[in-house]
């Protein structure tokens, strides 16, 4: 009677209704922002795509159908389809792309990827078949090791110890739960492993601080799910407490040294062309030394970008998924991998506490290390190239970015951008161009994801490195042209765009 007056929700909250990880009573729910979210598991994408751009017109903001689609998608999935982790994990990039639109075609790259969720969602059955539920959290009593505790549950390939014990953990401030849960993501080298993790911190942005527990949740699944898949133990899990240890970087205080250009080429080198070992081991020493984390960094995220820029493209055709075709490099290629899981690993250590900033960037470096096998002898654009690019007025150049990216050709239009930047022309209007295939393209799932990644990296890489960023984009972009992502030509009509 007690429960019923109160109802479910308040009733879970209040431990009258206990529930657990896969049997439990009870739906999670979303207060105010429920009704959208229920509309976007249980609408079919051609229905919801008319409704979202309706509710727009009626004055309902961009965050509020990211929020909605985002709880949408964790409730649905709970970081276990493939599909589902990539959609979440655009959600926000696909927001930050709309901040750099005009107004008129802002909700496009938020309609791309609602109608991507959509889609996977009713795929997966809806509600029917969503994955989260309520959770009791586990009488953890007095223990203070919260990081080390999760990691163990998690490698027990037990998701309701590991879910209860999460549980109990987030009852603590929204940062110390978000560092407990690091450890466990720190326990493999995995891109969606690292990114799922930084994008849900993403979300919080827009779904607000009291639906942390949800997002986190995901992550923390999927690293249980990997886990009983995995057969022996990662190296990394001995690699990390050893450089910790030997290095003294727990009892550090994080330095202040700045790099010059020279330092961030060696590193950076290390990094790429190094083993894995090498390169973690680099990166610990050069916290030791103290130089300033964004340089370090800085190095480790140019060596990501020379995967891409070193990559010979694909030896076979996947057109499943994404039409990519031999020689192409957008979607889960090598280079696109290693630059968005970088940027995860150091954004991760931005708002993480001492240790896990020293942890992320060991562990990002181990992770970036050790992939340059098929990678080519010079970078693109080759001299070659570069010579074949007369034009010096940056329209005209522009232009020709445009028609090589039609024509799909990765090198022309690789040699275009790398001119442009030596020419010191404005990169708004490169980003602009980029922008605009980034919003149209599938990209097999990762159109978004890479933009961003671009657009933060140019930002935080040095003048002299920095173009290095949007060639390798113009590269992707011209890959993945001529497959428009589903549902876009339709959000455009009915946004009433010619």
């Amino acid at each position: 009677m007690l429960i019923s007056s109160v109802g479910s929700t308040l009733a879970f909250d209040l431990g009258l209704a206990p529930a657990y990880a896969d049997e439990g009573v009870g739906r999670l729910s979303f207060g105010k922002l429920e009704p959208l979210v229920a509309l976007m598991q249980d609408t079919p994408p051609d229905k919801l795509q008319r409704q979202l751009v309706g509710k727009i017109k009626a004055g309902t903001d961009l965050r509020t159908l990211i929020a909605a689609g985002a709880l949408a998608n964790a409730r649905t999935f709970g970081g276990q389809d493939y599909v589902g982790f990539h959609t979440i994990m655009a959600l926000a990039p696909a927001f930050e792309m709309a901040r750099e639109l005009p107004e008129a075609l802002r909700p496009l790259p938020v309609l791309k990827v609602l109608y991507r969720n959509a889609s996977r969602i009713q795929q997966f059955g809806g509600r029917k078949k969503e994955v989260l539920r309520p959770i009791t959290p586990a009488a953890l009593g007095q223990a203070t090791a919260g990081g080390e505790l999760l990691r163990s549950a998690t490698r027990s390939a037990d998701i309701d110890r590991a879910e209860r014990t999460f549980a109990a953990l987030a009852r603590q401030p929204i940062g110390e739960a978000y560092n407990h849960l690091q450890y466990a993501v720190q326990d493999e080298v995995d891109v969606h492993r690292v990114v799922l993790s930084w994008r849900a911190w993403a979300l919080l942005e827009f779904t607000g601080e009291e639906q942390a527990h949800t997002l986190f949740r995901q992550s923390l699944r999927y690293c249980v799910s990997r886990e009983s898949g995995n057969r022996s133990a990662a190296h990394i899990r001995a690699v990390l407490p050893k450089l910790l240890d030997e290095h003294r970087l727990l009892d550090r205080e994080l330095g202040k040294r700045k790099a010059d250009d020279g330092w961030i080429s060696e590193l950076s080198q290390t990094v790429f062309a190094g083993s894995r070992e090498q390169a973690a081991g680099a990166v610990a020493a050069a916290l030791a030394g103290g130089y300033d984390p964004e340089d370090v960094g800085e190095a480790m995220s140019l060596a990501a970008n020379q995967l891409l820029l070193r990559d010979p493209g694909r030896e076979s055709a996947t057109m499943n998924n994404g039409k990519k075709p031999v020689g192409s490099v957008h979607g889960d290629s090598v280079g696109v991998h290693a630059s968005d899981a970088i940027n995860a690993w150091r954004n991760i250590a931005r708002v993480s506490n001492h240790r896990n900033t020293v942890a992320s960037l060991i562990v990002g470096a181990y992770h970036t290390a050790g992939q340059a096998g098929r990678a080519t002898a010079k970078p693109y654009p080759r001299s070659e190239h570069v010579g074949q690019v007369r034009d010096k007025d940056p329209k005209a150049l522009l232009k020709n970015a445009d028609g090589a990216i039609r024509e799909k050709d990765q090198f022309r239009a690789c040699a275009i951008i790398h001119r442009y930047g030596q020419l010191g022309h404005d990169a708004r209007p490169v980003f602009d161009l980029l922008l605009r295939y980034a919003t149209s393209e599938f990209g097999a799932l990762h159109a978004e994801k890479y933009y961003r990644t671009v657009s933060e990296e140019f930002i935080k890489t040095r003048p002299a490195f920095r173009w290095r960023q949007l060639v390798a984009l113009a590269r992707v972009t011209a890959s993945e042209y001529g497959n428009t992502a589903a549902g876009y030509r339709e959000a455009r009509e009915l946004l009433g765009l010619a």
